[in-house]
């Protein structure tokens, strides 16, 4: 009963930090990224799609993105849907290939990026924080119960909190690179 909370309470834990690093890889930098188009959504013959399944996203050089869509049909809707998608984005159709520049970022602009960077991370921080409440009380309901003793309750929230330090110092590692990435020139 105790291994299983123990396992459940890092795996849980281990979820909010990976939901962190995929939200910060959609923070846009100065830098292309595919991965900036992934949740872009365009009308495929009447039902919403992703980009990613109607055109193949390569990254042209450092600052441009290149979609090439499967269908030559679709150029059109995949621009339009990239220009709507509220990225900051404004795509140039270059024959066959979509042409995706990224804007330079403006230094207030990166402010604003860190500080919902930050934001971000304190979520994150809350979320484990949650979770080893979670787990702490779960551990009270098996000491009322009787099914452990107070010893064992004991050092089982020393490891859980080890755990959340662990994974809060993570979260801190990770705000820190996405950082100094929004502020590289």
């Amino acid at each position: 009963m105790i291994a299983e909370i123990r396992k459940d309470t890092e795996q849980r834990m281990r979820k909010s930090l990976d939901a962190l690093r995929a939200d910060l890889g959609k923070v846009r930098t100065g830098r292309a990224h595919t991965g900036l188009l992934d949740h872009v959504m365009v009308d495929y013959y009447g039902s919403p799609t992703l980009v990613t399944q109607v055109a193949n996203v390569t990254l042209v050089d450092a600052r441009t993105i290149g979609v090439q869509a499967y269908e030559k049909n679709m150029i059109g809707k995949i621009e339009r849907a990239i220009r709507d998608a509220d990225l900051g984005l404004n795509p140039a159709t270059n024959g066959e290939l979509i042409r995706v520049p990224m804007p330079m970022l403006t230094e207030e602009r990166r402010r604003d990026m860190i500080k919902l960077v930050k934001s971000e991370g304190e979520d994150a921080k809350i979320a484990v924080r949650n979770i080893r409440r979670d787990a702490n009380s779960s551990l009270k309901d098996l000491l009322k119960k009787k099914e452990i003793s107070e010893d064992d309750e004991r050092r089982v929230q020393d490891d859980i909190q080890k755990l959340t330090d662990r994974f809060v110092a993570e979260i801190d590692q990770a705000l820190a690179a996405k950082e100094i990435d929004l502020m590289a020139v």
